[in-house]
């Protein structure tokens, strides 16, 4: 995460670190999986998190930075968020073409299904 980014940016930065945890977060192990939620997802400060786990406010920054490199690692190996998205607009230019009920309600189960 980088301090000099624009509010944008760093909401745009958080997004897809959310995103990139949802999927492949479950690869960390338990102890950086705390650290980096409780950072990203939870809004906590370096100074929050480091009091509480015992380390330094150093220890943490490298702990989120370590495990934000690795989740967009995965996505560039495994491609799963890309596959997801790249689904969901198919599901959403399908959806406008069919006419029947069933049709629609067969593409919505589906959305279900992969939480789109």
């Amino acid at each position: 995460m980088n301090e000099s980014f624009s509010a944008d940016e760093q909401l745009k930065d958080i997004y897809e670190l959310t995103r990139l945890y949802d999927m492949y977060g479950a690869l960390l192990s338990d102890h950086n999986r705390g650290i980096f939620e409780d950072y990203v997802l939870n809004d906590f400060s370096l100074g929050e998190i480091a009091d509480e786990q015992g380390i330094s406010r150093q220890g943490v920054r490298d702990t989120v930075v370590r495990c934000s490199k690795k989740l967009k690692g995965f996505e560039d190996k495994l491609r799963m968020l890309k596959k997801l998205d790249d689904a969901s607009e198919l599901l959403t230019k399908l959806e406008s073409l069919v006419k029947s009920d069933k049709e629609r309600k067969t593409i919505e189960q589906i959305k279900t299904i992969f939480e789109l």
